[in-house]
């Protein structure tokens, strides 16, 4: 049995990462999916959120979409999205700012157009956040 398939992940402007993974997690609109290798081909679209990614040694990576397109191969996994950013190039202050400012809009709502607006940033923000939580958590394990 295979034990590593290739993944792609790429954003509107460009490739965040190609490599071997042994296994990929990320969250669709459906829940939480796992893929390993020689998993049946689906294509789901994607949450705002974090995808994680074991390498074939072991070692966590952690990724932030904004959203986007899964698709699995036996062979293969690509995921699609508008905005993938490594956990490690997240700009935490940043997000905290957006993170606040989405908390903000939710508390002083407007239309529903900026509800929903508000809704979609806050979720984006606190996926970054968990995303370098994650990270540092996985390497304070080494």
């Amino acid at each position: 049995m295979a034990s590593s398939m290739h993944l792609d992940v790429v954003s509107a402007e460009e490739e965040i990462f190609s490599g071997e993974v042994a296994f990929v997690a990320a969250r669709s609109t459906e829940g939480e999916l796992g893929i390993m290798p020689r998993h049946a081909p689906l294509l789901a679209r994607l949450q705002p959120g974090e995808v994680r990614v074991r390498m074939p040694g072991g070692e966590e990576q952690f990724f932030f979409v904004s959203g986007g397109l899964l698709e699995v191969q036996p062979k293969a996994v690509t995921i699609l999205a508008d905005t993938a950013v490594r956990a490690r190039d997240i700009d935490e202050a940043a997000a905290q700012q957006a993170k606040q400012r989405a908390e903000d809009a939710l508390r002083n709502r407007g239309s529903e157009v900026d509800y929903a607006t508000a809704q979609t940033e806050l979720a984006a923000a606190a996926a970054q956040l968990r995303a370098l939580q994650n990270l540092r958590k996985a390497a304070g394990k080494k």
